[in-house]
């Protein structure tokens, strides 16, 4: 069995991959990492990510990541951070905190009028 490609963020390419409902991560042209999705109209849940050993330690997660929270940005949708990879991710990059989603209650406190 040969050596996989080496990875480098620069070589990591990411693309949506819609119909399977994940975004997937490639390093010279093989499969080396999924992050599966579930969309709701302005909302995506990240809900597992997985990278193969093989590229484990070369930025594919990172890549994965940085990918579909940029497009979720630029698609105005918020973030749930199902997945613990994501959630770590985005606790240490606090430029993508405003993404999270946070429910909010419309119903007003303080009794009944």
């Amino acid at each position: 069995m040969s050596e996989p490609p080496t990875a480098d963020p620069q070589t990591v390419d990411v693309r949506d991959d819609a119909e399977a409902n994940r975004y997937e991560a490639r390093v010279g042209g093989q499969l080396a990492g999924t992050a599966q999705y579930i969309r709701t109209p302005g909302l995506i849940a990240f809900v597992h990510t997985e990278v193969d050993p093989a590229y484990e330690g070369h930025g594919v997660g990172g890549a994965l990541v940085r990918h579909s929270l940029d497009e979720a940005r630029e698609q105005g949708a918020a973030v749930l951070a199902v997945c613990p990879f994501y959630a770590g991710c985005i606790s240490r990059h606090p430029a993508y905190r405003d993404l999270l989603y946070s429910e909010q209650s419309r119903a007003a406190d303080g009794g009944t009028r």
